[in-house]
């Protein structure tokens, strides 16, 4: 019992440094891996090369594989760009085993030291997020030589033979049995080293590593397609393509591998070596394999997993066309009737909100959540054309209208996450609490949000036209806003001086509600600025001269 448990606290602590490793990375990267990630997609080697080196740095093809299932689900990476990702990131993921195939165990307290002195000694994010990798890397130095350590005695004690006997005489039982495993783990980085250590102290034999090694394989294929089981078509194709391209390469190897073992040894240094250099190969193959024919592998995945009938996707973009690229004019106006669709998805949840906070329900509740999310997919997919259109010559006034499309959908972005996080949160807190709005502050509150929702449609107008006249007016609308909002505040504040019931338990509620309906408002009046500062009608400070 005592040997079992240190060598699950070996491996328990091996998966936590590869989650750390790629948690810091994360953090540290990963707006820039996500844009790599969106922007490779000219051609299917541009894809590998890209899969490989994100996952190089990320030590997760399970990471790698749910980014990728993310753009899909948006239109954002096309199936065969996806399944080209996904090679390279399987070939990506081996290259750490590769390096934990030589004893660097004495490197584990180097890089546990650098990484905590870093950490303790920064505030910087960034930097605390580097920290946490070596920290990770160290963990996972210190948990092999814990594990190899804990599995010395199971070379002379009979309970290993004994459990390894099914899987000596069933080797498909060995690739199920390593590909649930990984699966469980949600790491082929931890099961494959766990095979290299027991392999390297002859607890395992040659053939059953292998075998289990082929697993792993399958194993990390696996998981994203579990975790992504009720998602849209789309976001499954590519981790059910990996899996079935892996799972064919498996079948293919699976009658050879008495005679991988003679042409890997040649090369490697030790029998931990061999298991890592089998690991590396295998993926290798596959990818010279299915490369040339991740055509055919993207056509039958996108036929066993077809867009479902008569369902819109609402998440993808409908007037971006790249071949309207190459006129910006054209270009400029797809973008612009994208960014119309977002502001009418914004407004639709910013109306309803009202509704919400007058007699809603929790499905009311995440439907307006779920609007948020289009809100996001249609956010970045105007941001990923406008930024390819901005490698074309584009005159001034082109160039600004581009900036003045990105400024306008941010703002709608931010506005719907606002509605999302703060408004939709408050009205899940009324509902769970019971909470009730005095007449007097409801009405207040629905008068707020009435004026709100029509400063977001005379913006929407005001984006279109550009109209300066309209422009000064929803500038005007701000002061009054502001005035509004202190005004209401007041009157809250009288309320609860004379005790009344319905403003003492919903008082931090209704003040909330007007913050955050501010708030929005001053992210609609944004449009106005760029129209006004053109014009020369806007000052360059508010502060009076001393």
């Amino acid at each position: 019992m005592e040997l079992l448990i240190n060598i699950l606290g070996g491996v328990a602590l091996l998966l936590w440094g590869v989650r750390m490793v790629r948690t810091g990375v994360t953090r540290a990267f990963g707006s820039s891996i996500r844009r790599g990630i969106a922007s490779a997609t000219r051609n299917r080697l541009s894809s590998f090369v890209t899969g490989l080196g994100v996952t190089t740095i990320l030590q997760s093809s399970t990471a790698t594989a749910l980014i990728v299932s993310s753009f899909g689900s948006r239109k954002m990476v096309g199936v065969t760009a996806g399944l080209a990702i996904m090679l390279g990131a399987d070939v990506g993921s081996t290259v750490v085993v590769q390096v934990l195939a030589f004893d660097v165990a004495w490197m584990s307290p180097v890089f546990i030291f650098i990484g905590v002195t870093a950490f303790l000694s920064s505030e910087n994010s960034r930097r605390r997020a580097v920290a946490r990798v070596f920290i990770g890397l160290g963990l996972m130095l210190l948990a092999i030589k814990l594990v190899m350590l804990a599995s010395v005695p199971l070379r002379e004690g009979p309970t290993i033979s004994m459990l390894m006997a099914p899987l000596r005489s069933e080797p498909i039982l060995a690739i199920i049995f390593a590909a649930l495993l990984t699966w469980m783990a949600h790491s082929s980085l931890t099961v494959v080293v766990l095979i290299m250590t027991l392999v390297s102290l002859n607890v395992v034999e040659l053939q059953v590593a292998i075998m289990l090694v082929l697993g792993a394989n399958i194993g990390s294929a696996i998981t994203p397609v579990a975790m992504n089981w009720g998602a849209e078509p789309a976001a499954r194709r590519v981790p059910v393509g990996n899996l079935l391209m892996r799972t064919t390469g498996v079948l293919l190897l699976f009658s050879f591998v008495p005679w991988i073992v003679p042409v890997f040894s040649d090369f490697s240094v030790d029998s931990a070596h061999l298991i890592a250099n089998i690991h590396t190969g295998f993926n290798l193959v596959v990818a010279l394999v299915f490369l040339p024919l991740i055509g055919g592998v993207a056509s039958f995945v996108t036929r066993i997993l077809p867009d479902r009938p008569g369902a819109e996707d609402l998440l993808a973009p409908r007037h971006l066309e790249e071949e309207s690229l190459d006129t910006p004019t054209v270009a400029l106006s797809a973008a612009a009737r994208e960014t119309l669709r977002m502001g009418d998805t914004v407004q639709s949840m910013l109306t309803r909100s009202m509704e919400v906070f007058r007699s809603g329900t929790s499905e009311q509740i995440k439907e307006i959540e779920r609007e948020d999310d289009v809100v996001d997919s249609l956010h970045e997919a105007v941001k990923l054309y406008l930024t390819k259109l901005s490698r074309q010559e584009l005159d001034p006034a082109e160039s600004q209208r581009v900036i003045e499309i990105l400024s306008f959908t941010t703002n709608l972005e931010h506005i719907g996450d606002i509605i999302d996080k703060n408004l939709m949160e408050l009205a899940a807190k009324k509902l769970k609490d019971g909470a009730v709005f005095s007449s007097d502050g409801l009405a207040e509150l629905e008068t707020f949000h009435a004026e709100v929702l029509a400063n977001l449609k005379l913006a929407l107008s005001i984006f279109m036209t550009g109209d300066q006249r309209l422009a000064r007016r929803l500038m005007e609308q701000k002061v009054h806003i502001r005035e509004l909002e202190l005004k209401y505040s007041e009157a809250h504040y009288a309320r609860i001086r004379d005790g009344k019931a319905e403003s003492l338990g919903s008082s931090s509620l209704h003040l909330d509600v007007l913050r955050d309906l501010k708030r929005i408002n001053s992210h609609i009046t944004s449009v106005a600025y760029p129209i006004l500062e053109s014009a020369g009608q806007i000052a360059e400070s508010r502060l009076r001269e001393a």
